[in-house]
């Protein structure tokens, strides 16, 4: 039976070049009407998370989370899966030094820029805002990378940066971990806690 998985790699395989075929046949087969457009696999990991703790099944609620590999790739992704492609509606998270292709990309899709929300630098800022830097750190501990934390802090590129954008860049700097923490950051949020941009989109969803 197909899944959302199978949606996601249609999509991905499309993007690339390849076949609309298989997506759109599959928008029937699982009963999809909206698309949330996310610039990586952290931030899908993030909203996926939530999705989990909130008790919502998205993919039942015919809603397919998206990642597309950089904010450029918006105007294309929207133009696949909004109004010039399969029609679907389309909601997602942006970054606020992004929003210029936004813009476009949207404008050009003819999809309204309402169902879009903004974080301030990226949803990992949002989210090291919102717990408050020490318990990022109590995170960082718990999960065995306080060693590369503290080498992190000794490089001296880093020295007098403040705390929060130390910790934002210290998640970006090995592959995975990014993900880890999109995931792990939102499951250590109490439910008051949840950034404006990312209730706001479970909101409109």
């Amino acid at each position: 039976m197909a899944d959302i998985s199978a949606f996601r790699d249609a999509v991905s395989r499309w993007a690339a070049g390849g076949p609309g075929g298989p997506a759109s046949d599959l928008v029937v087969q699982l009963g999809l009407r909206t698309a949330v457009l996310l610039e990586g696999p952290s931030d899908l990991a993030a909203v996926e998370t939530l999705a989990a703790r909130r008790g919502r099944d998205l993919a039942s609620e015919g809603v397919c989370v998206v990642s597309m590999g950089g904010a450029m790739s918006v105007g294309h992704y929207a133009g696949l899966l909004g109004p010039p492609g399969l029609g679907l509606h389309l909601r997602g998270l942006c970054d606020e030094g992004e929003q210029r292709f936004y813009d476009r990309g949207l404008k050009r899709a003819r999809a309204p820029h309402r169902g879009f929300f903004v974080c301030v630098a990226d949803l990992e800022d949002e989210l090291i805002r919102a717990l408050g830097t020490a318990r990022v750190e109590e995170i960082i501990q718990a999960e065995g990378d306080l060693r590369a934390w503290q080498t992190f802090l000794h490089q001296p590129a880093h020295h007098g940066r403040p705390r929060q954008q130390q910790l934002r860049r210290f998640l970006g700097t090995k592959k995975g971990r990014k993900i880890r923490y999109g995931h792990l950051l939102v499951e250590h949020l109490d439910p008051g806690q949840v950034p404006a941009p990312l209730d706001d989109l479970f909101t409109s969803l």
